[in-house]
């Protein structure tokens, strides 16, 4: 999309989810909403100037469905924080123990990622806001999803972070551009996949 068409799909989807809704509701709908677009690992969206194409693409991973929430929640005037996480794939072993071995065996083989989310200030205190997981994905029970938001309290990570988080300001977002390995890439191919079968079968089929 352009730079102008990026900004009026933005701004049409923020009226279609917060019309008539109060402030609560409205951030709650909008958290909702940016959650519940699959997940999915897509390098290319992974970038502050190609996040508003999951709304075409109608998948994406924390970083992309971050920064769209961010820039929802800064429509509805409120102050937002990106909160940087380091974290290991294969760490998560409770969750790798649902996924076939060799998913498990690719994970372990990847290097320390990093996990987006938003910090938001609502009522004079930053509360983190993580969107990561779409519902459906709660079909895998241990999956941390966050199915309800009050719009007031810390929502879970999806991820055990091996080390404390880094914030920063919205406008430092064009650093956190990652460099994909084609190891990665073939990683997060069967990482998708394998979250397209949890949605459509409630389980992944064994590898």
């Amino acid at each position: 999309m352009t730079t102008g068409s990026s900004s009026r799909a933005v701004a049409g989807a923020f009226r279609d989810w917060v019309d008539g809704k109060n402030p609560v509701q409205a951030r709650i709908a909008v958290f909702e909403k940016v959650r519940d677009i699959p997940y999915a690992v897509i390098p290319e969206l992974i970038d502050s100037r190609r996040y508003v194409d999951i709304l075409k693409t109608g998948r994406g991973s924390c970083t992309p469905k971050h920064f769209l929430l961010a820039d929802m929640f800064r429509r509805l005037g409120l102050l937002v924080l990106f909160a940087v996480y380091p974290f290991r794939w294969g760490e998560r072993s409770e969750i790798l123990d649902n996924y076939p071995l060799k998913l498990k065996q690719m994970a372990d083989r990847q290097p320390v990622g990093y996990h987006l989310a938003c910090k938001v200030e609502i009522n004079g205190r930053l509360v983190l806001v993580d969107a990561t997981l779409d519902a459906p994905l709660s079909k895998l029970p241990l999956l941390p999803v966050n199915l309800e938001w009050d719009g007031f309290s810390d929502t879970m990570l999806p991820m055990t972070p091996t080390g404390e988080g880094i914030t920063f300001h919205p406008l430092e977002a064009h650093v956190m551009k990652p460099v994909v390995s084609g190891q990665a890439l073939e990683f997060y191919a069967f990482l998708n996949q394998c979250m397209d079968e949890v949605r459509r079968f409630g389980a992944v089929r064994p590898v």
